[in-house]
């Protein structure tokens, strides 16, 4: 099943299964997570609009690298529902896993969104579909339930979302 956040000038959908902590977001600052059983996550925040979204991806893409010595990364750049998004896939090793990121960012008007998400390598192969499908949602307002677990089974099954 789906549940759906529409809060804080966002909306968008995730796995009912799944754990929203928007403490953050409710303490004033812009940012709330989604945590899978496993520990995976799929955060947003939301800086002012203005920002590069460039900047942002470089921001967040050298504290990653201050943070992980062996990172790997490639740069990213697609057009997701109308938004240029920019950033990087990433692998590393984190506490003897290898893991996998993407860094996400975008400039709205509302907003400079960074999109950020990680899973270690085993359960990346099974979220990185919900990732993708849950991003899309953010950025696909008219977004319906069934339209994201339909976007949920076409990247799982190896298809091109309707992006």
């Amino acid at each position: 099943m789906t549940a759906v956040y529409e809060k804080l000038g966002m909306r968008f959908f995730y796995p009912d299964h799944w754990t929203l902590d928007e403490s953050e977001a409710l303490d004033g600052n812009s940012m709330l997570s989604v945590y899978s059983p496993h520990g995976a996550f799929w955060s947003v925040i939301v800086h002012p609009p203005g920002l590069e979204a460039s900047d942002v991806a470089d921001a967040a893409l050298e504290a990653m690298r201050q943070e992980y010595q062996e990172l790997d990364a490639e740069p990213f750049c697609d057009v997701i529902a109308g938004h240029e998004v920019l950033g990087s896939d990433l692998n590393f090793y984190c506490f003897d896993l290898t893991s996998t990121a993407q860094i996400r960012a975008l400039a709205t008007t509302r907003g400079t969104y960074l999109l950020l998400c990680q899973a270690d390598d085993q359960e990346y192969e099974e979220v990185g579909a919900i990732f993708d499908a849950m991003t899309l949602s953010l950025l696909n307002p008219t977004m319906s339930a069934a339209s994201f677990e339909r976007s949920l089974k076409a990247v799982a099954a190896g298809e091109e979302a309707d992006r």
